[in-house]
């Protein structure tokens, strides 16, 4: 019997490898709009940050998330990101 292999992402702010299912996936899409994935599946370029509200706030402080798109990302963006901190 095969094991099965798990997909493992680094988080953006604390730099740490976890399974890819632990972290939250924000995508830009080719149209260039910034959200937060909640099915993993959107298409586009995928950045990712722990479910922790350590690891949200640190992004958010040095909007880490402008320098990972290479573009500005909307208030709107980090006001989804301080919603879900707030929350844990």
């Amino acid at each position: 019997m095969t094991t099965k292999k798990i997909p493992l992402r680094m988080c953006l702010s604390c730099r740490e490898m976890k399974p890819k299912k632990e972290l939250l996936r924000i995508v830009k899409n080719p149209q260039g709009d910034i959200f937060v994935d909640d099915t993993f599946k959107a298409n586009g370029r995928g950045a990712y940050l722990c479910k922790c509200k350590v690891c949200i706030e640190k992004c958010l402080k040095q909007k880490m998330l402008n320098r990972q798109f290479e573009c500005q990302v909307s208030d709107v963006t980090y006001k989804a990101l301080k919603d879900i901190a707030d929350e844990l």
